[in-house]
């Protein structure tokens, strides 16, 4: 199986208010990858026509847009529609990943027989509320569908293995959905340590007792879909 070197990738920039921070991110990725979509998904603020400025040199890039803010899984969804190559990544637009962290998914890929390159936060700290809830939805990931998830930023995947006819959320929680059946598929897979830098601006909505909850509603309801059965 051919692998991919990075003129085969193409990276999905999901963007939503992201006006202070879209410009670094596009620029900072397109030294690594020529090809390039942005998805503002909604924004209000300017997000789009910045990073059509950051892009106006660059035939391969294209900025894409929702009416109205429908979720980062329907963001990843649209820019993999958009994608032309075999292979896909993404990257956050908060600038807590530098850019240059794609480089080790694209390492991996190319030099390893993978379908998928995973990333965990090498460095992450915020405080041990979020490690614990983190811990546990891991737990309740395994208990529930008998695999490891070791995922945390970016992947980079093949492109095939992205269906949206059956990858149903719209949220966030696409990017638990994706793995996971990855994972049961049994795909060639590596996971890859990876920096995240200090916050910009904004504060992370993922640890709330809200979305954790919401979280664990999405895994149940995940593991009716796949018509899995309690076990015995």
């Amino acid at each position: 199986m051919t692998q991919p070197s990075r003129q085969d990738v193409v990276a999905v920039i999901p963007a939503y208010q992201c006006a202070a921070t879209v410009g670094a991110v596009v620029a900072g990725v397109r030294e690594l990858i020529e090809r390039v979509v942005v998805v503002d998904d909604g924004s209000t603020d300017g997000t789009g026509e910045s990073a059509r400025a950051v892009l106006a040199d660059r035939p391969q890039g294209k900025v894409l847009r929702h009416e109205m803010n429908r979720g980062i899984g329907a963001a990843l969804k649209t820019g993999v529609a958009a994608a032309s190559l075999p292979w896909v990544t993404f990257l956050p637009c908060d600038g807590q990943i530098a850019p240059g962290s794609l480089e080790a998914l694209t390492d991996a890929a190319e030099a390893q027989g993978l379908d998928v390159v995973f990333s965990v936060y090498r460095d992450r700290d915020d405080g041990w509320h979020r490690t614990l809830l983190s811990a546990g939805i891991r737990g309740l990931i395994f208990a529930l569908f008998r695999v490891p998830m070791r995922s945390d930023g970016p992947y980079l995947f093949k492109r095939a293995l992205f269906d949206p006819a059956v990858l149903v959320p719209d949220s966030f929680f696409l990017n638990f959905e994706f793995p996971i059946r990855a994972l049961r598929e049994g795909v060639r897979h590596a996971v890859v340590p990876i920096h995240c830098l200090p916050r910009v601006s904004g504060q992370s909505k993922s640890t709330g007792l809200r979305r954790i909850a919401g979280v664990a509603r999405d895994l149940v309801s995940l593991r009716l879909r796949l018509g899995l059965r309690p076990r015995r």
